[in-house]
């Protein structure tokens, strides 16, 4: 699985941050960094909750 963010919807709420840490990362800068874009199958159900609560559904996984 692959994580894309379109970062021009993206607000770094960190909401994703908030659920998978080792995955996403809101800086001091107030971006939004993607630690891991191909993480494991095991990280699959917080990915895809990171997708569900994203409140500007600017997290989407291909594969």
């Amino acid at each position: 699985m692959k994580i894309v963010v379109d970062f021009d919807l993206c607000e770094s709420n960190a909401i994703c941050m908030q659920i998978a840490p080792d995955i996403f990362e809101v800086r001091d800068d107030d971006f939004l960094y993607v630690l891991d874009e191909e993480p494991g199958e095991e990280d699959r159900a917080r990915v895809d909750e990171c997708v569900q609560r994203c409140p500007k559904q600017a997290i989407s996984v291909q594969g």
